[in-house]
C-alpha cells in the first residue's frame, strides 16, 4: 500500500509527524507539504506561477519528504504528477491542529488537499484533532492508520473520501466511532475593525452548543470519532455496507492498537 500525506500546517506540525509515524506501520509513506502555513486556503491551486519543490529530512525514518511553495492542493497535484511513482492507494491530509466540522470543509486547506487526491482516483482522508490537545494527536493518528488498513482491504471499487474528526482525549477515552453527516453551521463569519480607517479583519467565530444528532459536531462533542463520507456525485456515495465495515469493532481496535 502506498500513501501520500499532506497538510495545511507545514513541515513542523506535530500533527503531521504523529500521523506519519502511525501510517508508516501499515504502508509506504511519502510526505509533500506546503513550506508555510496554508490554513483556510480551501481547494486553491497555483495556476499562474511556477512551484518550487525541495526535498527535506523527515522526522520519521524511511519516509521521503518534500516541501512546496504552494497550497495543500498544489502539493497533492505535484506528488501524484511528478514526485511519486506507481499507484497511490490513499491520500491522507492532516492531522489538522483544530477541528474541521460542518461548513469548515468548504474552506479547509486540509480537506482541499485530500480532495485533489480523490479527484485523481485515489481514496482520500482528511484528519483533524482539537487545537492544543496533545492527547488527541495519538487518537487521530491511530484512527487514521486503522481506517487506512480497512480501506486497503476493501474491494478496489470502494473508493472513498472521508472527513475524520476526533474528540479531545487519548484513545482510551474515546466512546466510539460513528458515520456522520456535516453539521449545517459550525462558524459565523464576522468583520472586526482594523488598526486604521477602512482596514478590517475577517474573523471566524465558532458556534457554541451541540450540533444536531447524527452530525459530525454532535459526535465529537459526545466523545465519539466522527467519520463523514464526502462525495462529489450521488453516484459515488459509499455503500452502507462499506461504511459499516469502517466502524465495526473500531473502538476496540483503537484501544488495542500499538
Amino acid at each position: 500500500m502506498q500513501i501520500l500525506v499532506t497538510n495545511d500546517d507545514g513541515l513542523n506540525s506535530a500533527g503531521l509527524w504523529a500521523l506519519v509515524g502511525e501510517l508508516k506501520k501499515v504502508a509506504a509513506v511519502t510526505v509533500v507539504v506546503p513550506d508555510r502555513e496554508q490554513s483556510a486556503i480551501g481547494t486553491a491551486v497555483s495556476l499562474f506561477r511556477p512551484l518550487e519543490v525541495r526535498e527535506v529530512a523527515p522526522e520519521v525514518e524511511g519516509v521521503a519528504a518534500y516541501t512546496a511553495d504552494g497550497t495543500p492542493a498544489d502539493c497533492v497535484v505535484l506528488a501524484l504528477g511528478k514526485l511519486m511513482t506507481g499507484a497511490v492507494d490513499l491520500v491522507v491530509s492532516g492531522i489538522n491542529l483544530g477541528p474541521n466540522l460542518g461548513e469548515d470543509v468548504y474552506i479547509s486547506g486540509t480537506v482541499g488537499g485530500a480532495l485533489q487526491g480523490y479527484f485523481r482516483g485515489s481514496s482520500a482522508m482528511a484528519v483533524s484533532a482539537p487545537r492544543g490537545s496533545d492527547e488527541a494527536l495519538p487518537t487521530a493518528a491511530r484512527a487514521a492508520a486503522i481506517l487506512a488498513g480497512r480501506i486497503a482491504s476493501a474491494p478496489p471499487t470502494s473508493r472513498v473520501f472521508l472527513n475524520v474528526n476526533v474528540p479531545d482525549g487519548p484513545p482510551a477515552g474515546v466512546s466510539g466511532a460513528r458515520i456522520t453527516r456535516l453539521a449545517r453551521t459550525s462558524h459565523i463569519n464576522t468583520v472586526a475593525e482594523g488598526d486604521r480607517p477602512r482596514r478590517y479583519n475577517l474573523v471566524r467565530q465558532r458556534v457554541d452548543g451541540a450540533g444536531e444528532k447524527g452530525t459530525d459536531m454532535h459526535a465529537v462533542q459526545s466523545g465519539i470519532i466522527s467519520i463523514t463520507p464526502l462525495f462529489t456525485s450521488l453516484f459515488e456515495r459509499p455503500s452502507g455496507r462499506f461504511l459499516k465495515g469502517l466502524t465495526d469493532g473500531f473502538t476496540e481496535e483503537l484501544k488495542e492498537y500499538r
